[in-house]
């Protein structure tokens, strides 16, 4: 389990097919996130939870199955992307974000970024399926980033987005700061709202 609070940023060394099979293996440089980090261990990139397969120093192998690779923006990573990091929480540590599962539901892009001054406000698209599950003063992990829903379309609208607000320490701390109208990023939506969606659909009004 992870909570949104990104505890630094790498850079991506290597993007390597695995010959005949539907995945790759991600190498990224992991400064100060492999001092604890053993084989199979967990860690967020860019809010996908991926699984150490070789640890060399800083550089950390990471294999990635097809789904992610497609479904996330882990299959368009270069080498020199700089790239979001989140170790796992461990037991008894602060949740100071949200409960987030580094389990991607889909992408979505930048619409606008505008300036308020003291704070960036950022507009996301996303899929039609998934904003049912954002809510206004809600959580969202975008890019692995934990940030407060300010506003969500009208669910009637066909074009369907949402807004946050991002402070300075969390443009200059992470990725989600060079983010312009365009790019792509990863969401993972709350998942008490998907668990409590898959709950009504086995309500029969029996609570007992």
């Amino acid at each position: 389990m992870f909570t949104g609070i990104i505890t630094g940023q790498g850079r991506v060394d290597d993007v390597a097919d695995v010959p005949g099979q539907d995945a790759a293996i991600l190498r990224i440089s992991a400064p100060g996130h492999t001092h604890d980090l053993g084989l199979g261990g967990s860690i967020a990139v860019n809010g996908v939870c991926l699984t150490a397969t070789a640890i060399d120093g800083d550089l950390v192998d990471l294999d990635v199955m097809g789904e992610s690779l497609r479904l996330t923006t882990t299959g368009a990573l270069r080498p020199g992307d700089p790239v979001n990091l989140e170790r796992c929480l461990p037991a008894g540590g602060r949740l100071d974000g949200h409960v987030v599962q580094g389990h991607v539901d889909g992408t979505g892009t930048v619409l606008e970024r505008e300036d308020e001054g003291n704070w960036v406000r950022l507009r996301f698209g996303l899929p039609h399926e998934l904003a049912r599950y954002v809510a206004r003063k809600g959580s969202i992990a975008v890019g692995g980033v934990s940030l407060t829903v300010t506003t969500v379309s009208d669910a009637a609208e066909p074009e369907q987005y949402f807004e946050v607000g991002v402070i300075p320490t969390t443009l200059r701390d992470t990725v989600i700061g060079a983010r312009t109208p365009g790019d792509a990023v990863n969401l993972e939506v709350d998942v008490m709202a998907k668990y409590a969606e898959r709950l009504a659909a086995f309500t029969t009004g029996d609570l007992s």
